[in-house]
């Protein structure tokens, strides 16, 4: 019984992590969250400035590096300024659902 028991627990402990974790790599969401749609529109397709990049239907691997080069500060060109202020908020994780979403959008 007390075999049972714990075995119960630890697999909604599993339930419960996996959840939170699946919640956390929500692309859409966190396309947004992170304020990505202020600067690249809701679609990645209608920058807010003329010299911002639409991003919509880009590359997977080029955006993770790109945002990955931002991030580090190896990228410190252009408008990625806008952009370093914001990178220290997303994970690798967060990079990565980020960049799936948006390769997946319609240019």
């Amino acid at each position: 019984m007390k075999h049972s028991i714990i075995l119960a627990a630890a697999a909604l402990s599993a339930a419960i992590v996996s959840a939170g974790t699946t919640a956390a790599v929500d692309g859409k969401k966190l396309y947004s969250e992170k304020t990505c749609n202020a600067c690249h529109g809701p679609l990645g397709n209608k920058a807010l400035m003329p010299d911002y990049p639409k991003i919509a239907g880009q590359n997977k691997a080029y955006i993770v590096k790109q945002m990955q080069d931002i991030k580090s500060g190896a990228r410190a060109n252009g408008n990625s300024a806008a952009m370093k202020g914001v990178m220290h908020l997303v994970s690798d994780a967060e990079i990565e659902a980020i960049a799936d979403y948006v390769s997946k959008l319609k240019p």
